[in-house]
Formats: structure tokens, C-alpha cells, sequence
């Protein structure tokens, strides 16, 4: 007997391996995942694809540490290329935990940083933050992290969890 969750787990994965194919003649070929499982469903297409998500946390706030607070916001875009030098072009690039792009210090805004990097090749990744009302929203009103984005021209994967 399979289990509700692995058979809804498979169909996300599945119709998410057809969507990466549909975006590659995009201008913007990027997905965000959003939805009650989009970190599962991100590191099954990861073991699918023989790959590992990126974890933009990590890697970024290394580099970003060393970086003085006054260049930080003219550099995220390149160091975050350099982060992703060692996933195949060919690949799509998986990024998560993306919540440092937020960091109001950095002066960037995080949404256009993935677009730029979905111009040249596929990338998918896990939206922070919650998605409702045609909206993709970080943070609550009044946080100094928030950030409110129409979906319009966007690729948005809900990754729920069906009962």
C-alpha cells in the first residue's frame, strides 16, 4: 500500500520535472517553490537529479561576512555566483534557505538577485516566505525584512501536501 503523502510527493515531483522542462526557453527560467512541503520536494528532485540543494544561507553569509558592510549590496549578485560555480550549467540550480538575501543591509532586492541568475540557466528555489492573494510575501508589515511581489510573470510550483 503506498502511503497518501509519498503518492501526492511523487505527482509534485513529477509535475515539477515537467515544468523545468517547459521553462528552458524562457527568458526568465526560474521556479519558486512555495507550499506546506517545497523543502521535500526540493531535495527529492535534488537525489532525482544526483545533486544537492544550495544552501544560500550558508554560503553567502560566508562570503558576505568578509565583505565590508559598505560593498555588500554591490556584491551579492556576483558572490552569489560564485557560489553556484560548481553545479554544472546544464543542471538546474536548487537553492534554498534564501532568508540572508532579506538582510535590509544588504540593500538588494532578493527576488530580482534569483531572477538575474535564472536569465542563463534553470533555477529552482524555495521561496521563505508565504504566497496568497496573487502575492509572494517575506516577513509581516512593519518588519524591517518585508517584502510584498505581484506573481504576475512569474513561475510559481505549490508544493502541497494533499490529505
Amino acid at each position: 500500500m503506498t502511503h497518501p503523502s509519498a503518492t501526492s510527493d511523487t505527482a509534485n515531483l513529477l509535475a515539477l520535472e515537467r515544468l523545468i522542462e517547459e521553462i528552458k526557453d524562457l527568458q526568465s527560467k526560474l521556479i519558486l517553490l512555495v507550499g506546506s512541503s517545497k523543502k521535500r520536494l526540493l531535495r527529492a528532485l535534488a537525489q532525482r537529479l544526483n545533486g544537492q540543494p544550495l544552501n544560500v544561507g550558508a554560503g553567502l553569509g560566508r562570503r558576505l561576512a568578509v565583505t565590508l558592510l559598505s560593498d555588500r549590496s554591490f556584491s551579492t549578485n556576483e558572490l552569489l555566483r560564485e557560489i553556484t560555480v560548481g553545479v554544472a550549467d546544464d543542471a538546474p540550480l536548487l537553492l534554498d534557505n534564501l532568508e540572508v538575501l532579506f538582510e535590509p543591509s544588504l540593500k538588494v532586492n532578493p527576488l530580482n538577485v534569483i531572477k538575474l541568475l535564472a536569465h542563463s540557466r534553470r533555477v529552482i528555489a524555495v521561496w521563505p516566505g508565504e504566497v496568497g492573494d496573487d502575492r509572494l510575501t517575506y516577513a509581516r508589515i512593519g518588519h524591517p525584512e518585508h517584502r510584498d511581489y505581484s506573481r504576475d510573470g512569474l513561475v510559481v510550483f505549490e508544493a502541497a501536501q494533499r490529505q
